[in-house]
C-alpha cells in the first residue's frame, strides 16, 4: 500500500526565484514518513521508550519540477524492503498526476547509544502494509 501525505507549500518556504527551496522537499519527505509510522502505530516516542530508534543513513533526491507558493501536493511513501538492520524506502512528491521529486532513502533501526540492531520483527510487521518490494 502506499501512504498519502498532503502539503500545501507555504510562502516561508520559497528561494529567492519563488520556487520551494531544495533542503524544503527533505522536510516534506521527513514528515510524510513519521505521519506512515504513525499510521502504522510506531510513534517516535514509543520506539524510543522501546530502546529503538529509525535513523537516515542515506538519501538519494531527484528534482524534476518546481513546486511554488500555495501548490497543493501529496507526497507517496512505500517501503521498499527490509533486510536484518536497514530498511529502504521509496517517496515521489506529486503536483496533481505530475512527479516534481523523487527520494530514495536508507534507514538503519539503532538502540538508543547509537549502535545496530536487529529490525524488531513487531515492527516489520506494522510496516509490512507499506512493503511494495520483496
Amino acid at each position: 500500500m502506499t501512504h498519502r501525505f498532503p502539503i500545501r507549500v507555504r510562502f516561508y518556504e520559497l528561494d529567492p526565484y519563488h520556487h520551494v527551496n531544495h533542503a524544503v522537499y527533505v522536510q516534506y519527505f521527513e514528515a510524510a514518513r513519521i505521519e506512515l509510522l504513525r499510521e502504522a502505530g510506531l510513534t517516535l516516542q514509543g520506539m524510543m521508550d522501546g530502546g529503538v530508534m529509525i535513523v537516515v543513513t542515506d538519501i538519494a533526491t531527484r528534482f524534476i519540477r518546481s513546486a511554488e507558493a500555495d501548490d497543493e501536493l501529496v507526497v507517496e511513501t512505500e517501503v521498499l524492503e527490509f533486510k536484518r538492520v536497514t530498511s529502504r524506502w521509496h517517496q515521489r512528491l506529486l503536483r496533481g498526476d505530475e512527479v516534481i521529486v523523487e527520494q530514495e532513502l536508507g534507514a538503519a533501526v539503532t538502540n538508543l547509544a547509537g549502535r545496530p540492531i536487529r529490525f524488531p520483527s513487531e515492527m516489520v510487521d506494522q510496516l509490512s502494509p507499506y512493503l511494495v518490494g520483496p
